[in-house]
């Protein structure tokens, strides 16, 4: 099912640049958006021939670890709630290691987003506090692995 799978993650990259455009013109990524990628995820499972056990439980599994462990910096506020939840909807698209691939980008991307809205903020002072549009470095991070599945 080549051409569902390739459909799904179309619709997947969609999503993220939907999550990205609405994170950066309003600092949300609504519910509505993550709750259909998360939903989305089990067509992926059985398009890939993911077993229903131990395979999808354990892609669940992981996906929540993820999403507890993000929670977690939401709430000592580091993170929006947006981003909480897209992080974990995009976990039960992607096995361990590429996912930690994900990760691993999204963390660097959004370093370098933050210094680059310090910067703005600095040359542009405002009485509004630094607000970082993080859903723009997962989505730019979830883009690039479906990229790579993909090719």
């Amino acid at each position: 099912m080549p051409e569902v799978q390739t459909l799904l993650l179309a619709g997947l990259l969609t999503a993220l640049i939907a999550a990205a455009a609405t994170d950066i013109r309003s600092r949300t990524i609504s519910n509505a958006l993550n709750l259909g990628i998360a939903l989305a995820a089990p067509l992926f499972w059985w398009a890939t021939g993911l077993s229903p056990w131990p395979g999808a439980a354990l892609q669940l599994a992981f996906a929540l670890a993820v999403f507890g462990a993000f929670a977690g910096l939401f709430a000592i506020g580091a993170m929006g709630g947006g981003d909480v939840k897209l992080i974990g909807a995009l976990a039960l698209w992607f096995p361990v290691t590429p996912f930690l691939s994900l990760l691993t980008l999204m963390a660097i991307l959004g370093g370098v987003l933050t210094v680059a809205m310090l910067l703005f903020h600095k040359l542009r002072p405002t009485d509004r506090p630094l607000e970082v549009p993080y859903g723009v470095a997962i989505a730019a991070a979830g883009a690039w692995s479906i990229v790579r599945t993909v090719f």
